[in-house]
């Protein structure tokens, strides 16, 4: 049987100046604009016939503060396709608090960069389909990685990095993928730096790294501009889902447009 493919809209949720959650979207991780309310725009993705959706906290870890769980509970109020959350997961604990207010799954990064016990802990207490496994990753063209790709025809290695992409790790995201693989991730997150708000396209070398690497499923993020883009990195890279943000939220194309548009070229959409 053929595996369907899934279209996952990302809201990346801050505090704005007076301390109140809002959806906020940027290009390369920074210059962030503010796009709207978490909770309306939820709302408005589990009408759209999204397949599933992610909610970001994107400066829990880097400001070190606990994921913003009152916010997450009144999104899952308002969705009922799987929800996805990340941001400030640094525990088992965490895991537990975060699944309790109404995630399906966890998206975990600098935690587990930091203690790669935690993805072990987190499958075996809660189950290998609740732990995603993301990784922001950014281009290096030096001698320090391990798995090296041909890139505008330079050889170039993927490191992962930390507190919403702040902090390189000097660990290859390659070698980190297949690590978390055999820990128990359920799914990786993979996202692009250098793609990320761009709109040319998924980083297709990265994508189809970590997917000729690994069996679980990954969710191909950063830089889709059109359903043509997730059409690409679905064959191209071989991702298992395709997310975008900005697309969505600015109304440039629906959710039932990329999926019809995918299912016209021969991809096999969910419905």
């Amino acid at each position: 049987m053929t595996l369907t493919k899934r279209v996952i809209p990302c809201i990346d949720v801050d505090l704005d100046d007076d301390g109140n959650p809002a959806v906020y979207t940027g290009v390369n991780f920074e210059d962030l604009e503010y796009t709207g309310d978490p909770v309306e725009m939820a709302k408005r993705y589990n009408e759209a016939g999204a397949d599933e959706f992610v909610f970001l906290d994107i400066t829990a870890s880097a400001d070190g503060r606990e994921t913003m769980l009152d916010t997450v509970s009144a999104v899952a109020d308002e969705v009922f396709i799987p929800l996805t959350v990340g941001g400030g997961i640094r525990t088992k604990e965490d895991i537990k608090e975060t699944l309790r207010a109404g995630a399906d799954k966890v998206s975990i990064n600098s935690g587990a960069i930091a203690n790669p016990d935690l993805i072990d802990e987190g499958a075996k207490a809660f189950g290998n389909q609740c732990i995603v496994i993301s990784v922001d990753a950014r281009r290096r063209f030096d001698d320090e990685g391990e798995h090296y790709v041909e890139v505008d025809g330079e050889s170039c290695w993927f490191e992962c990095t930390v507190k919403g992409g702040r902090e390189g790790t000097g660990l290859d995201v390659v070698e980190w993928a297949r690590e978390a693989e055999s820990r128990g991730a359920g799914e990786l997150f993979v996202n692009s730096i250098d793609a990320d708000g761009t709109k040319d396209g998924y980083d297709i070398p990265l994508t189809k790294a970590v997917c000729d690497n690994v069996t679980t499923p990954v969710i191909a993020s950063s830089g889709c501009g059109s359903p043509d883009d997730m059409y690409d990195v679905f064959t191209d890279a071989g991702a298992d889902a395709a997310l975008a943000a900005s697309i969505f939220h600015f109304d440039e194309y629906s959710v039932e447009e990329c999926k019809a548009r995918l299912d016209e070229r021969g991809i096999p959409m969910r419905r």
